[in-house]
């Protein structure tokens, strides 16, 4: 059991097996097609799971995004002093569901006024995080947010805190946290929105 925290070398490899395949969408999880965005939106267990149910999603798989070190296991990220954030890969087919919409849907579905927080999920690998991997995301992602900024503003939230950058290199987590709301159905989650709604810009 790894309770305390030491900073630990680089790993070159998983320290732990990788699970193959989804448990719900039974497609390969390492090499799914589509198109492919990460985002923080808090605790990825009930992050992942909005996202396997959404149409349009081929694959989903949580992991830890950035950070400064490879490979990590769960309880390094826990503490909040390795930069990685818990993060969601989404893997969907452009022709189904359009960048527009996944990044509605992520805004959406979560606070993103809250800096380096979800609800009572607090530290850094909590923050709101979308990690775009074309420029036609990170446009998209730009629009929707000041959209979506303006909108919360004027119901009472702050600015939107997210941190929206190029993909980081992304570390499968342990196999058990792949989707384990499907494995513990009634597990923790803590996902939840503003109950504001995102406009699409025009």
């Amino acid at each position: 059991m790894r309770n305390s925290f030491v900073e630990p070398q680089d790993r070159s490899a998983y320290p732990f097996p990788l699970q193959a395949t989804h448990s719900v969408l039974h497609v390969p999880l390492e090499n799914s097609t589509g198109a492919v965005i990460f985002v923080g939106m808090g605790c990825f267990w009930g992050a992942e799971r909005i996202f396997w149910q959404h149409p349009g999603v081929i694959a989903t798989s949580v992991g830890y995004a950035g950070g400064t070190f490879g490979h990590p296991f769960y309880e390094e990220v826990c503490t909040g002093k390795t930069g990685h954030t818990e993060a969601v890969r989404v893997n969907y087919d452009p022709a189904l569901v359009g960048d527009d919409e996944i990044i509605r849907f992520f805004f959406e579905n979560h606070d993103p006024t809250q800096g380096n927080r979800q609800g009572n999920d607090i530290g850094s690998q909590y923050r709101s995080a979308l990690y775009f991997t074309t420029e036609a995301q990170h446009e998209s992602a730009l629009r929707i947010k000041m959209a979506y900024e303006s909108e919360l503003k004027s119901r009472g939230f702050g600015e939107i805190t997210t941190e929206i950058a190029p993909a980081p290199k992304y570390y499968f987590a342990e196999e058990y946290h792949q989707q384990y709301l499907h494995k513990v159905p009634n597990g923790y989650c803590g996902i939840g929105g503003t109950g504001v709604s995102c406009p699409l810009p025009t």
